[in-house]
């Protein structure tokens, strides 16, 4: 017991780096990333043909939006013919700032989509990333 009491810290450290070590597979094993950086979002859409979606509203849309991203709606999201039929593919799912496609994400994990992912900060991290973005007239 007094090794313990001497040596806590040493114990605790131990503990935590082990804990950090196997957060990883438990992340994965629980379905991946709720949420991926936009250098990862990118990775999926160009290397696994991952399909950008932008769940903002039309005006917020029209304002400004990831160029190649469609636009659904939140609220039109459910059997969307926008979606891709491929359940396999990745969902990128983007709003003005992450909140509302978080959600999105997790519905359509829910529908069986099982690469759907929110864009952490949504389209203000896309445009501080410096990725393309455009405008156009609000559907």
């Amino acid at each position: 017991m007094s090794f313990i009491a001497e040596n806590w810290i040493l114990i605790l450290v131990a503990f935590v780096s082990g804990a950090m070590l196997v957060w990883p597979m438990v992340n994965k094993a629980a379905g991946g990333p709720a949420a991926v950086g936009t250098s990862e979002a990118v990775r999926l859409i160009n290397r696994e043909k991952g399909v950008l979606i932008d769940v903002g509203e039309p005006n917020e849309y029209a304002q400004g939006h990831a160029i190649g991203a469609r636009s659904v709606p939140f609220g039109q999201l459910e059997g969307s013919k926008e979606l891709p039929s491929n359940k396999a593919l990745p969902v990128i799912l983007m709003c003005p700032n992450g909140a509302r496609s978080g959600r999105a994400a997790a519905l359509l994990r829910k529908a069986g989509y099982e690469k759907a992912v929110s864009v952490s900060g949504g389209s203000a991290a896309w445009r501080e990333a410096q990725l393309p973005m455009e405008k156009s007239a609000a559907g």
